[in-house]
């Protein structure tokens, strides 16, 4: 049986002017700035908030370069394993689809992305009264994102401490719901001689929460309610 491989982009675009004044496009990841070409870029960005099969990158890369051939000056597949060996893009395998994702997102560190209503106000009077985007496109920013229970417990975890995929699962499976310190994370995720950060994954995965979890954290990655980080 071939094995099954999943991709999605981790950290956080913004823009930075250089001694020419020009916008350059950086990827934050893990307190560091990388510098990446357009075709990365563009590669980056279809994967971000987006979980693929390879074949399918190459669809969206495509889609979204029409007519562009100027800029293209490589592979875009070897584009993909530059961002791979940087660590801007992710890769999780296994022998179905969901041992594939629970492979993918198992390390990923959770960062909720929904501000405070204060910030969301802001924002919507920036789109509307300084950028004129239409009230009606604007208004989004105020939709209520509707989450399971198994999600509200993701993103209140994720508010009070940094937390990857599998510690989640361990949190779940422990009941844990307040973790205040960072000694409560220690003591409560690894209050035994058998868990460490480095096995927590493999164990996490056959724990009856697993699957729960692992989906809860998909869906509210491609619903743009988290980014992904490394540590």
């Amino acid at each position: 049986m071939a094995l099954r491989t999943l991709y999605t982009a981790v950290g956080r675009f913004e823009r930075r002017t250089n001694g020419c004044r020009r916008c350059c496009p950086v990827i934050i990841l893990g307190g560091k700035e990388y510098m990446v070409d357009l075709q990365e870029m563009v590669i980056w960005s279809c994967l971000n908030w987006r979980i693929a099969r390879m074949e399918e990158i190459g669809q969206l890369y495509t889609r979204s370069l029409p007519g562009r051939e100027d800029i293209v000056s490589r592979p875009w597949k070897d584009c993909v394993d530059r961002l791979l060996t940087r660590g801007l893009l992710v890769c999780g395998k296994g022998d179905t689809e969901y041992d594939a994702l629970y492979d993918l997102l198992s390390s990923m560190y959770i960062i909720p992305t929904d501000g405070s209503g204060f910030l969301r106000v802001l924002s919507f009077l920036k789109l509307t009264l300084i950028n004129h985007v239409p009230f009606r496109t604007a208004r989004r920013l105020f939709h209520k994102d509707r989450r399971t229970e198994h999600e509200k417990q993701v993103m209140a975890l994720a508010r009070q401490a940094l937390l990857s995929t599998a510690e989640l699962i361990r949190c779940m499976e422990k009941d844990i719901r307040a973790l205040p310190t960072e000694e409560s994370v220690l003591e409560g995720l690894y209050d035994d001689l058998d868990t460490t950060s480095d096995n927590i994954g493999c164990l996490m995965r056959v724990s009856p929460k697993s699957r729960a979890v692992t989906l809860a954290v998909a869906n509210l990655y491609l619903r743009q309610q988290i980014i992904f980080e490394r540590i």
